[in-house]
């Protein structure tokens, strides 16, 4: 195993659990429709029941890619996420108050009472998503950071990278075509979650419901998804030549997609299993199953964008401040030690994709 092949092992396994996440963020979507999907007390407790047997995995998984980010890119850890800090803190914050409200909804006492942890369940469905997106588009559109490695001998601040304003990431929410994809997540996840609580709750009025949700989201999903796709292909990227200097490419990740068709038919398909899933159960009243079809859609979508973000000699992480600030696979992976170590380790993650299938299938159950 060569140190370019784990560079790009490991920026495979990360795309491919931010992929997960994305699926996952049925439980954001679905919450964030709870009052109009469940117009009842009992018919919002059906859909909290459901989406809560499910929360913590979409958690879990957050955590574990932050996790595996930093692990593999420790650069860009501390570059976004030590940089970035209102951005990442706001989207944890809703994650930590989705955790508090589902606790403490239904509890005897509570000082906020149960209305107002619904209403911290729908704020996370729609801001979680929404900041999220708008945290990945910085991987196609820049953030403002600088890089010096040079900082590190300085006693006074060793400090690698740094933000070059006082904004700390919410400047990512001035661009427009971050907000755009931002409002694909987050549309995209109550897409989601409204195919989900059609085949997770057996109550035909509330999966009646979910499929008029289903068609209001779907619609404005596919004008800023497309938007924001059709000018990925037409804009320019972000290119690193052979030694390791950046530039910027006409047409480069349209020239990705030509270069490795793997991701174009990868991205295709599941193109095609998203609008199935979805317009099978829109137009069928007896199929409930299309959060399958749609789900692994959605995650060969994700993952094809994260990987031609970063793999084709691209800068995954660019800067707008100085473009050689820009953060590669190369440039910010952890040491080949490191991340051979972490190859073998990495072999169990089958074990908890099963384990995690096993849950999936206890807790629904219940």
């Amino acid at each position: 195993m060569t140190y370019e092949f784990l560079q790009q092992y490991w920026w495979f396994i990360v795309s491919l659990l931010g992929a997960l996440l994305v699926f996952l963020l049925f439980v954001q979507g679905a919450n964030s429709m709870v009052h109009s999907i469940g117009r009842t007390e009992d018919g919002q407790r059906k859909v909290l029941e459901s989406t809560g047997r499910k929360w913590e995995i979409t958690f879990t998984t957050l955590v574990t890619f932050g996790g595996a980010f930093f692990a593999s890119f420790p650069l860009f850890y501390s570059t976004s996420f030590g940089g970035a800090y209102w951005l990442w803190m706001i989207i944890l914050f809703s994650f930590v108050l989705q955790a508090v409200s589902y606790e403490f909804q239904l509890k005897k006492g509570n000082l906020l009472g149960t209305r107002t942890y619904r209403w911290f369940l729908v704020l996370n469905g729609i801001v979680g998503p929404l900041l999220l997106g708008g945290a990945v588009a910085t991987f196609f559109d820049g953030s403002n950071f600088l890089v010096e490695k040079a900082s590190l001998t300085d006693i006074g601040a060793p400090v690698i990278s740094r933000w070059v304003n006082a904004s700390a990431g919410l400047d990512a929410l001035l661009d427009p075509w971050n907000l755009v994809f931002g409002l694909a997540v987050m549309f995209l996840a109550r897409m989601l979650g409204a195919l989900y609580i059609i085949n997770n709750v057996e109550d035909e009025d509330i999966r009646s419901r979910a499929s008029v949700r289903l068609v209001g989201s779907t619609v404005p999903f596919l004008v800023f998804f497309l938007a924001f796709f059709v000018r990925l292909l037409l804009k320019d990227g972000y290119a690193v030549d052979a030694q390791g200097v950046v530039f910027m490419e006409p047409l480069k990740y349209l020239h990705n997609f030509l270069t490795m068709p793997l991701l174009a038919v990868l991205t295709l398909v599941g193109v095609v299993l998203l609008l199935y899933g979805v317009g099978r159960t829109i137009f069928s009243n007896s199929y409930v199953k299309g959060i399958w079809p749609a789900g692994i859609g959605v995650v060969m979508v994700v993952l094809s964008l994260l990987l031609i973000a970063g793999l084709g000699g691209t800068a995954y992480y660019p800067s707008n401040a100085d473009l050689q600030s820009s953060l590669t696979i190369a440039n910010s992976c952890s040491s080949e030690f490191t991340l051979r170590t972490m190859f073998y380790v990495s072999l169990l993650v089958p074990f908890v994709f099963a384990y995690i299938a096993y849950v999936w299938r206890v807790m629904d159950r219940k």
